[in-house]
C-alpha cells in the first residue's frame, strides 16, 4: 500500500474509533488498535478454508472487494460489510461481529504480528456488498471438497 493509500486508510479507520487520536497512537506503539464494529462497519468472520475460498471468488467479481483481515495463524478472515447486516450472517463457524463487539485492526500500512490484512481499506469507505459476499460464498462453498461424518461418530474425515 502506498504511503497516501496507507494514511487514508488510517484516517478512514481511525475516525471509527470513540477517540481517533488513541487510535493512531496505538497503531504507533503497538501496530494494533482496538476498533468498535457497528458503527462504520461490521465484520464477517469465516474459517479460513471457506473465507479464502469466497475473496478468489469476490477477487473475480469486482475490481477490489472491501477490507478483508486475516487472524492469527489466517485460521479466520474477517470480511468488512456495512454496519448493521452482522446480525444476518448465520452458519457452521462463522460469527459476525457488529454492534457490541470490538476488532483488533492492524495498521493499515504494516505488517504486524497477529493479523494481517488481505485486503487493505482504501480510505474511501469501501466495503463489501453483502449480497455480493453471500453469492460469493455460496460460489466458494460449493467448491470446497465435501466431507463425511466419520463412521464411528469421531468427527469428520474428508
Amino acid at each position: 500500500m502506498t504511503g497516501s493509500g496507507a494514511k487514508a486508510a488510517v484516517e478512514w479507520l481511525a475516525a471509527g474509533a470513540p477517540d481517533p487520536g488513541a487510535c493512531r497512537w496505538e497503531w504507533e506503539r503497538n501496530g494494533v488498535a482496538l476498533l468498535p464494529a457497528g458503527r462504520r462497519w461490521d465484520v464477517l468472520i469465516t474459517p479460513a478454508e471457506l473465507g479464502h475460498a469466497t475473496l478468489d471468488v469476490l477477487c473475480r467479481l469486482v475490481d477490489r472487494p472491501g477490507p478483508v483481515l486475516a487472524g492469527p495463524g489466517d485460521a479466520r478472515l474477517g470480511f468488512f460489510v456495512p454496519a448493521g447486516t452482522a446480525p444476518r450472517w448465520v452458519g457452521t463457524g462463522m460469527r459476525a461481529a457488529g454492534r457490541g463487539t470490538w476488532i483488533a485492526v492492524p495498521h493499515p500500512g504494516r505488517a504486524t504480528g497477529a493479523a494481517r490484512w488481505l485486503v487493505a481499506p482504501d480510505g474511501w469507505g469501501t466495503l463489501t456488498d453483502p449480497a455480493l459476499l453471500e453469492l460469493a460464498m455460496h460460489e466458494a462453498a460449493a467448491r470446497l471438497p465435501r466431507r463425511r461424518e466419520h463412521p464411528d461418530g469421531r468427527g469428520q474425515e474428508p
